[in-house]
């Protein structure tokens, strides 16, 4: 099963503070131990939302909306995403992230949605089509 990892955004964070070098390491070791687990399927930070906007859908209308945004709570700092058998498995490994010297650091874990969890809806013609779209991705990003 694939799980987002999502590191929830802080002030800190938010106003554009990097990790030290102490911070980097340790996080590299981690995602180093992601990697040779087999689990890693990709992982980044993200730049404050101040670098960021949003884009509204009402009907057909489309509004811009630009960073920053005021609930930092609501906010995703940096991602993983693994493959693991279980939430179980996914929630042990993200024990393991190293903010020990971090203080109030939230990150979820959730399932990412395959396609048998379509069914019955997913016909196996659009099944066909989705899995020719994965292919093509993969051929691009190899």
């Amino acid at each position: 099963m694939r799980f987002m990892v999502l590191v929830k955004a802080s002030e800190e964070s938010e106003a554009g503070g990097l990790p030290t070098v102490e911070q980097l390491n340790a996080m590299g070791k981690f995602n180093a131990e992601l990697v040779e687990a087999g689990i890693l399927l990709a992982g980044d930070g993200l730049h404050p939302s101040s670098k960021g906007a949003r884009v509204r859908f009402e009907g057909d209308k489309r509004t811009v909306i630009d960073g920053p945004f005021a609930e930092t709570k609501e906010l995703i700092a940096g991602f993983w995403i693994i493959n693991v058998k279980s939430l179980d498995e996914a929630i042990t490994w993200v024990k393991r992230v190293p903010f020990d010297d971090r203080a109030g650091v939230e990150i979820e874990v959730r399932p990412v949605i395959e396609a048998a969890d379509f069914a019955p809806a997913m016909t196996p013609e659009m099944q066909a089509k989705e899995n020719r779209l994965r292919e093509r991705i993969e051929q691009q990003h190899s």
